[in-house]
Parts: C-alpha cells; structure tokens; sequence
C-alpha cells in the first residue's frame, strides 16, 4: 500500500490541475507516481528533468540504448514500476533482455548503469575507459545525471511504495 496518497483532480490547486492536463495531453495519461509528485510542485519538476535529458542523450545514444539503460538501472535498483515500464517499452519492441544480442556500446551502458546503482563510490576503472572510448566528457556526465535521475525515480516510487499503473499490470515478472 501506498504511503502517500495521488493527488485527485478534483481536488487539486488551479497549479496542479494544469500540470495533470499537460500530462494527460502529452502522453495520454498520468502516471501514479506523477500523481503522487504532485503533492509537491518543486519536487515534480525536479524529476521531470528526466524529460529534456533523455532527448539530449537519445540524441547520441539512441531511443533503444536509453531504454536498456533504464531497465538496466530499474532491475537492478528493484524498482517494480519502473522496470515494469521499461520491461512494457522492450515487450513493445519484441525485445526480450535477457536474450538479445547487444551492441559493444549498449552493453557498456549497461554495465555501467547496473555498477552505478550497485555501488557509485567503486565504479570500476575499466567500465570508465569502455565509456571514454565511445563518448566525449560531456557525454559521459549527460549519460550519469540521466542516470542519477533515474535512480532518484526508482527510489521515489520504491520508498513512498508507489502503486503500479493498471497498465502495466500485464507485464509483470
């Protein structure tokens, strides 16, 4: 069960109720999490950074490198939401993770998201020299604030025990 409630548009501030008609306008729906951001505008803006991030990363990446990425960091951090919607995006694509063939420059993000979350202070030296073979320095810290941000992502849904969108029910583990 959750620990904090979503907020409900019917009782939400004129502020709030704007923010959940962009949502819903530029992605069909708002997200349990979102909703329940949204009892804290800073904080919801904050995290909603991972937006204009991701574009600047999938720019150099790609849409499907970014999204290993995620899920790489989500499973590995245990974060039923969001490795449950990630794990939708990769079904989506007829990916199955733990199968596919992926690329030198895919498996180290990776390696690299999964050794972030599993200890940041002792990232190994040689997953740092596979990044700096393939990006540049402002890509390398674009690549690792995405990160962080994902992270931050996960621990919000996995400490305030957000719930599972409906949606995404079907592609549980």
């Amino acid at each position: 069960m959750a620990h904090i409630s979503q907020v409900t548009y019917e009782n939400a501030s004129e502020e709030v109720k704007k923010l959940i008609e962009e949502q819903i306008k530029d992605h069909g729906r708002i997200t349990n999490m979102k909703l329940t951001l949204l009892h804290s505008i800073p904080s919801y803006h904050a995290l909603m950074e991972w937006f204009p991030l991701e574009e600047t990363i999938e720019a150099f990446l790609g849409e499907r490198a970014v999204n290993f990425f995620c899920y790489a960091i989500s499973t590995e951090n245990d974060c039923l939401v969001c490795s449950t919607y990630f794990a939708k995006i990769l079904k989506d694509l007829n990916i199955d993770f733990d199968t596919f063939e992926f690329t030198e420059e895919e498996n180290i993000l990776i390696k690299y998201g999964r050794a972030i979350v599993e200890d940041a202070n002792h990232v190994p030296e040689e997953i740092f020299h596979d990044l700096k073979r393939h990006w540049n320095e402002e890509q390398i810290v674009a690549i690792t604030a995405f990160a962080t941000i994902m992270i931050a992502t996960n621990l919000i849904n996995k400490v305030l025990q957000v719930e599972l969108d409906d949606y995404l029910t079907a592609y549980t583990r």
